[in-house]
Formats: structure tokens, sequence, C-alpha cells
């Protein structure tokens, strides 16, 4: 096991109806808030006024910055600073899936800035080294943005998609009601579940260190656990005990708790799809689908041993030599996916060979901000997409 530093100053408020105390949660940061939300959902199902309700009895002042996008935009934030700024917001409250969280958080960070641009963080010019309060009500489980301090936004300008992070970004609280999740469609209840999945291979294949079992076994337990709810929650979109389990393994994901001790390792998976659903408008968990089985067929070449131990474990996959257990993990994980409708290849979501020039040379932006060149150079990166292909 690797040395490692963990933090994480979140405080959880976890439970059925739980979001109606949003406003004695909120009234410590403030009384004056910008509400971060997404476009219709919120207020057709209702949890919209609800929030403002209970806001407004705490005698809280609210600034709307609604309309957030999947894949949220660097523009939307702009708006976001520019409101905090001439409003004198006290604390940012997001309400909604990673977009709006990941918003929230972009939003905090460029309404104290002194000077320079938000986006200064995202392309490693800066560091964020204070931010505004941020407090999260997460209405799917899936990107973990609810108990971590990284964002990701989209310029639409560059058609950059990028990362960045601070402890600074930490939700002070968020708010865990899984009752809130159970509009969510299937088709991004499934997204969310290879998101978390996908948030725990990561750190699984990519880590250096050789001697991890105890992060190996609470990945493969969450693994495990993040599929069958993600199928019992497709097939009964109310069923609170699968939500909330679901809800909770998603944060636990990446809370940065199964990753301590595995060494530094970076998210190649998340870097290719960035580029993905810059350049193509998908969803998150939908391009992390087209993109796994194929990232870690071309990982497993030389890197048979892990895949080969995750199929044991995960799909009791055994009696063949490492190299074939291997491939038969990969298989598997494609008929899971099938299994929950998401893609299993490039090919799935209209993405062609024509097209991995320019995918690459998008993600490649990322790779040298993450010192990840090296290894995710374009020709890499080409070669990873043959594989993605299908």
């Amino acid at each position: 096991m690797d040395n490692f530093e963990y933090q994480n100053s979140t405080r959880i408020i976890f439970g059925k109806g739980e979001v109606s105390k949003i406003g004695r949660v909120v009234r410590p940061f403030g009384s004056n808030v910008l509400l971060v939300t997404g476009r219709e959902s919120l207020k057709k199902s209702g949890l919209y006024q609800k929030v403002k309700d209970r806001l407004e009895e705490e005698i809280i002042s609210v600034v709307d910055l609604d309309g957030v996008r999947s894949n949220p935009l660097l523009s939307r934030v702009r708006d976001g600073i520019r409101m905090a700024k001439d409003y004198g917001i006290q604390a940012v409250l997001g309400i909604g899936g990673g977009s709006v969280m990941d918003t929230a958080k972009a939003v905090a960070a460029g309404a104290v800035m002194e000077q320079g641009d938000v986006w200064d963080f995202f392309t490693g010019e800066r560091t964020v080294e204070k931010a505004l309060p941020v407090i999260t009500v997460p209405t799917l489980a899936a990107s973990g943005s609810e108990m971590n301090g990284f964002m990701v936004i989209t310029d639409e300008e560059s058609r950059h998609k990028l990362a960045a992070g601070s402890l600074h970004l930490y939700p002070r609280v968020s708010i865990l009601d899984p009752t809130t999740t159970y509009t969510v469609s299937a088709d991004y209840t499934a997204y969310g579940g290879v998101d978390a999945v996908c948030h725990l291979l990561e750190p699984y294949f990519n880590g250096p260190d050789p001697n991890t079992p105890l992060q190996d076994r609470m990945a493969e337990g969450l693994i495990r656990t993040i599929m069958d709810t993600t199928e019992a929650c497709i097939k009964s979109p109310e069923d609170y005990e699968s939500r909330a389990t679901m809800m909770w393994a998603s944060s636990l994901a990446l809370c940065g708790l199964t990753k301590a001790g595995v060494g530094d390792h970076h998210f190649p998976v998340h870097l290719i799809e960035h580029a993905v659903s810059a350049l193509f408008s998908v969803a998150h968990g939908e391009g992390l689908a087209a993109l796994l089985p194929g990232w870690m067929t071309w990982w497993a070449q030389d890197h048979p041993e892990k895949t080969a131990q995750l199929g044991e474990r995960i799909w009791g996959i055994s009696g063949k030599d490492v190299s074939e257990k291997s491939e038969a993990c990969i298989d598997a994980l494609r008929s899971w996916f099938d299994n929950i409708g998401c893609p299993k290849n490039l090919s799935d979501i209209g993405i062609k060979t024509g097209d991995h020039e320019r995918l690459a040379e998008n993600a490649v932006f990322q790779a040298e901000i993450w010192g990840m060149s090296g290894t995710y150079s374009v020709e890499n990166i080409k070669n990873v997409l043959a594989y993605c292909q299908g």
C-alpha cells in the first residue's frame, strides 16, 4: 500500500424526506444564495418549489441560475459568476445531477476570483485557493460530485471538456434523499451506474501499487452492488432500498476512500470520454460505456492479471488461463452494458473511424495538463479508440 493523505470534509445527510431540511442546512452559510438547477425536470417533479418554500421559511433570498445542461457549459458558469457578484451571493446551492453540482462548484470558485477567468482553473494556469460555500442535493446517482472536490466543465468555443479540483470545492453539506431519484429515466439510471463503476475501475486498474487487497475488495464490492442496484432501479424506479443503495454506493465510488493507497494514477477512460462528449454531445455515462470495454482490451494486452481478477470476483469466471479470463471478463462487462441498455462501443453512439484523429487531438490537450501525454499521446489514444470502435 502506498503512502497517502485522505480528507473528506463533506457532511452527509442521508435518507427519505431529508431534503425537507434544506432551509435549516443552508441558513448557517448565508441569507442570500444562488440556486443552480437544470432544465425542467426539477420543476415538473415539484422538488424545486419544495426547496424554495423551505428556503423562504428560513428567510433566505434566492437567485436562480437554471437551464444547466448535460455536459455543462462554461458560458453558463460565467453567467452564474456575474450573478453571484451582482447580487452579493453568500453560498451556492446545486440541486440536480453532476452537471448542476459541477456548475455550482465552478461558480463558487469563480465568484471570489480577484483576477483572471474561471477557465484558468481548468487549463492549469491557476489553482482554486478559496470558494463560496457549496451545498448540494443530488437527484441522480452517478457523478459523486456531492462528496468530492472535482468539477468538469465544457468550453463550447474551444470544444474542450476539462476537469479541475480542489479541497475548497468539497460541498460543505450534501443532502442525499433517494426519493429525489425516483423520476430518473431508465437510460440515465443506467448511465449513472456506468459512471460510478468507471470511477472505481480507473484506480483499480491504473494504480501503480500491486499490493492493494483492501482497496481491491472495497472497489469490487461496490461494483457488484452498483451493478445489482442499477438493474433493480431500472426494473422498479420507486424501489426505495435499491435507490438508496445506489445513491450511497455512487457517492462512495469517488469520495477518495477506495483509491487511497493505490498510488498516483490517472483516469484515462474519463480523459478520452471528455473528448467524446465535448465533440459529440453524448451523455457522460453513455460515452464511458462506449469506451470502457475497448480500453480494457487495449490495457489488458500488457496487464491481463488484474482484469482476470475482476472477472473471477465479479462474474465468477474460472477454469481458464489469465488471458482467457481477462477476455471473458471484458465480454461479461459488454453483456452487462447490453442488459441495461447501454452502448458497448463507439459505433453504437454513431462515432466512426474517421473521427478518431480529432478525438485524439482533443483528448491530448487534457492529457498534457494532467501530465499523461507520454502514455496517452495522439497515436496511443488513436490505438485505444481502434479497440473501442466495435
